[in-house]
């Protein structure tokens, strides 16, 4: 008699045989029971766990006819009455199976079709079986739609596939899906050791580990490894043949890169990758089994009180490597196994990419030993907060009852006096005394600023020298709240930073780009008042506005005035006459007309000006402040460049 291979030897006969898939049993069990039976069934899953035998098992529940040929429609089938038989011979004349990879047209599927108008023959139902139902083509699914949704009675459709993705929604909507999940390692080991029981076929339990897992959750798979170990053992099942038959690396040598990993030699890791590599071991499942490992030490670490289990001969060992090695680097070389997979295919050689991969994890401990053996000077405890001087408040005033407020500085009443006049639409310079402005041709942005508030007013403020001391811990976490406490309210700081190096020289500061100096006319005093008196009342926007803001009066006649723009794009027809309308609604019905040519006093470029000066103003009052004064002298703190807007 020919020898019958183990996963056929073993196929399950009815429902309580099944392994691994208790949730598909239950549901058809109980359908079967309650004679609740759906006319179309899809089962789903990868390859080896159960979708052909599930499909055969449902044949025979539902043409069981009992051991006395009396029985009905049952979750049980006896397998014994000719329909049982049959069905697992594969003869019954009512169960088709139709192999769909390989009979994929359109053809085919309505010759099957063509048997549907047939009763049965023999049995209670006709079953009609698809296997790897996504190879079929779109004409196929389309010419068994109409079939498959409404049926005859008598008729049942079972659908296989291991990618469902692929099958039209216009199929899975008519079909009572299962899917069927791949078996955990730990079940097929148990299914294994029964089957070898049985077969009496001695084996190690480790051996049988192995074999779970090259499984990948197929039972079909496991049994037919076992086939291949049995033969290879001449009859028996050992760990040392079953690593050299899957290409795996020993566990000692598995434990063992690890055990270097975590000491950081780098000579061992070499060394016993060159070992692997003599062996001819896959470097693919040696970073497979240390990742394994490794999730296993993972658990532990997370978990420390976790028993160990006794039946796991890797147990004991994985226990110790998970406390010798830190949880984060645990972790980044699990990652670097799992990743690093990947990335033997674009190595000179697979032993060469599983070096690289594995000696990368070094300098990651490298880094880390360095950062754990740097000790920093300890900071002597801090010495007790004198007493501000006079003029000055602390930095955590206690609460005192409200008083009068204090009036302003003279620089920061100029300040707030200067935002006033800009919120209120006046241009500040041209109000004062044409005598002592400068000839037009060499306005500049210090030339618009108040005396109180111009830089050549302060001579004497200039940033101080750093002092060589390093920043204290306490003195710099203080520096937010001081801001808060010190900063003057008309400047905002954006960013205060302490270097990190005193003996580094001061960052260079950014150079601001300085707008373009006005030569002032009366013409440009009244277009500057009335374009700002348009902005404020949002009587012009966009590129209306733009005009406006980048244009030049230069000549206002009897009902037409003269704007000047340097590009032409400004001047384009429909924005001109928006500006005329929202000049004719301000009292100015006039009629503009715009040429092109340099500007030399336009209302934008005298807005820039005056936003310079608040802005040097700003920076001017922030480097007197004497708070900012002692940050730069004893903690070497600067002002990043840009950091500072007026409000």
């Amino acid at each position: 008699m020919s020898y019958l291979v183990l996963a056929r030897k073993y196929r399950p006969r009815n429902f309580s045989e099944m392994v691994g898939q208790e949730h598909v049993v239950q549901a058809l069990s109980n359908a079967l029971t309650q004679q609740r039976l759906h006319h179309a069934y899809l089962f789903t899953g990868t390859r080896g766990v159960g979708k052909t035998t599930v499909s055969r098992i449902l044949a025979k529940s539902l043409n069981c006819t009992g051991a006395d040929g009396k029985g009905g429609i049952t979750a049980t089938p006896c397998g014994q009455c000719p329909a049982c038989r049959d069905i697992d011979a594969g003869r019954f004349v009512d169960y088709t199976e139709l192999d769909a990879a390989s009979n994929r047209g359109v053809d085919e599927v309505q010759g099957l079709l063509e048997q549907a108008v047939y009763k049965p023959v023999q049995g209670r139902f006709k079953v009609f079986m698809i296997d790897e139902v996504h190879m079929l083509t779109g004409h196929a699914f389309n010419a068994m739609l109409k079939t498959l949704e409404e049926p005859p009675e008598y008729l049942k459709f079972v659908l296989a596939t291991t990618d469902p993705q692929k099958v039209p929604v216009t199929v899975l909507s008519r079909c009572l899906q299962f899917n069927l999940r791949p078996m955990a390692p730990e079940t097929v080991l148990e299914h294994l050791a029964r089957v070898l029981a049985q077969e009496s076929v001695p084996a190690e339990p480790q051996a049988l580990r192995l074999l779970a897992r090259a499984a990948r959750g197929s039972m079909r798979d496991a049994l037919s490894l076992t086939d291949q170990a049995i033969a290879f053992g001449s009859g028996r099942i050992d760990e040392a043949p079953v690593r050299l038959m899957l290409g795996s690396a020993d566990r000692g040598a598995v434990f063992g890169l690890i055990a270097a990993l975590a000491a950081g030699d780098g000579k061992a890791v070499v060394e016993q990758s060159e070992q692997l590599r003599a062996a001819g071991l896959s470097a693919a499942a040696t970073l497979e089994d240390m990742a394994g490992v490794l999730q296993r030490m993972a658990v532990r670490q997370a978990v420390p009180g976790m028993a160990i289990d006794d039946t796991d001969p890797d147990a004991q060992e994985t226990a110790r490597l998970a406390g010798s090695m830190p949880p984060d680097e645990t972790q980044l070389l699990y990652s670097l196994c799992i990743h690093g997979r990947a990335e033997l295919g674009l190595a000179p050689d697979e032993y060469a990419g599983l070096t690289m991969v594995l000696l990368r994890l070094l300098p990651f401990k490298a880094g880390a030993a360095e950062k754990k053996t740097l000790k920093t000077a300890e900071v002597p405890p801090p010495a007790p907060t004198p007493a501000p001087p006079p003029g000055r408040a602390s930095i955590d005033p206690p609460p005192a009852p409200a008083a009068a407020p204090e009036p302003p500085p003279p620089a920061m009443a100029a300040v707030e006096a200067a935002s006033s006049d800009a919120a209120a639409g006046e241009f500040a310079p041209l109000d004062a005394d044409p005598a002592d402005q400068p000839p037009p041709d060499e306005w500049a942005p210090d030339d618009l600023l108040p005396a109180a508030l111009s830089p050549r007013a302060h001579p004497s403020v200039q940033p101080l020298p750093v002092r060589q001391r390093p920043p204290s811990a306490d003195s710099v976490q203080k520096v937010p709240k001081a801001h808060a406490e010190y900063a003057p309210k008309a400047t905002e700081i954006v960013a205060v930073k302490v270097r990190e190096s005193p003996a580094a020289g001061p960052a260079p500061q950014a150079t601001l780009p300085q707008p373009l100096p006005v030569q002032a006319t009366s013409e440009g005093d009244f277009w500057h008042a009335l374009v700002q008196e348009l902005v404020a009342r949002e009587a012009i926007a966009a590129l209306v506005r733009e005009l406006a803001l980048q244009s030049q009066l230069v000549a206002r006649a009897e009902g037409e005035w003269t704007l000047r723009v340097e590009r032409e794009s400004l001047g384009q027809s429909a924005a001109r006459e928006r500006l005329q309308a929202a000049l004719a609604d301000a009292g100015h019905a006039v009629r503009l007309r715009v040429e092109t040519g340099p500007v030399g006093d336009s209302p934008a470029r005298r807005n820039a000006i005056h936003a310079a000066g608040r802005l040097k103003a700003a920076e001017a009052l922030l480097m007197a402040d004497p708070f900012v004064q002692e940050m730069m002298r004893d903690f070497g703190a600067r002002i990043v460049p840009g950091s500072i807007k007026a409000l």
